[in-house]
């Protein structure tokens, strides 16, 4: 798998990333299991991943730093993503957002210490705070950025106008926005989060590229209508469903955030970047949806 420029000032990431916002610490999730997911993208070429202070309650992150200090990679041969500015209340009643200083300061600390490295790729602002003060959360991230704690920062799930507001305030670039997009929601395109990020000489970045699974199993008749003329253009490139539906959003010039625990699914979403899609079967597939 290629790497390709996230912007036009850096960095460089796979064509597919691997997130970890699935996964859920249950009693379930081991460093091993994930250390075996993380051996997994990086045999397929997969060397970029995507993290938030709150996934698996705060324990993933530490999952991932231990597969850090046991060496079986370079630091510098992986792309390392992580996010802040979800919290939740202490009876975990109310989820609510900070992009207050002190909460990005103490988040990115966080974060280097429980990844067990000395920076972040990629600081991302998880969602808009609608009581930030712009300059303020703006001073904070070119501070973490100055401090080399990380070389560049993102968002997600920021609106056009909200992604406008940040940046007017800062005279580093945002270098991505992460955006829920699919074949089952298009609205990213619609409403023109697609265009400016691109007008930003930037790379937007897909989760969800499967819906949630509601491409492969949904039963709706949106879903079923999809599926089908998935699996009718895909038999053109020896390829199935779910590659087809992850190869649409890379015609597209978006790089998939792909989450599932599933090696066959991994293996399916990375496989996609094989696949060439022309023009008329990208619009043939998005008009089943995008009326």
């Amino acid at each position: 798998m290629k790497k390709v420029s996230l912007s036009d000032s850096g960095p460089k990431v796979s064509e597919a990333i691997y997130g970890f916002w699935r996964w859920t610490d249950e009693g379930a999730v081991t460093t091993t299991q994930i250390e075996k997911t993380v051996n997994l993208c990086l045999d397929l070429g997969i060397n970029t991943f995507d993290h938030a202070d709150v996934y698996g309650d705060h324990t993933i992150e530490e999952h991932f730093g231990k597969i850090i200090a046991n060496k079986s990679f370079k630091r510098e041969d992986i792309v390392l993503f992580s996010k802040c500015g979800i919290r939740m209340s202490d009876d975990k009643y109310l989820t609510y957002y900070d992009n207050s200083r002190e909460h990005i300061i103490n988040s990115i600390n966080g974060s280097l210490k429980r990844l067990k490295t000395d920076y972040l790729d990629i600081f991302l602002l998880h969602q808009s705070d609608l009581l930030a003060d712009p300059e303020e959360t703006a001073m904070a991230l070119a501070e973490i950025v100055t401090s080399g704690k990380a070389k560049h920062i993102g968002i997600a799930n920021f609106t056009v106008f909200q992604h406008q507001l940040l940046a007017s305030y800062l005279r580093i670039p945002i270098v991505t926005n992460h955006i829920e997009l699919n074949l089952m929601n298009t609205t990213a395109i619609e409403d023109g989060r697609i265009d400016f990020i691109k007008q930003s000489f930037s790379k937007p970045l897909a989760w969800a590229p499967l819906a949630g699974g509601k491409i492969l199993n949904g039963t709706d008749e949106k879903a079923v209508r999809l599926r089908a003329k998935l699996d009718e253009v895909g038999k053109k490139y020896d390829a199935n469903i779910e590659q087809t539906a992850v190869a649409w959003l890379m015609k597209l010039g978006t790089l998939p955030i792909i989450g599932s625990l599933s090696e066959a699914r991994i293996r399916n979403g990375a496989s996609a970047s094989d696949i060439k899609l022309s023009r008329e079967d990208w619009y043939d597939i998005y008009q089943v949806v995008g009326k």
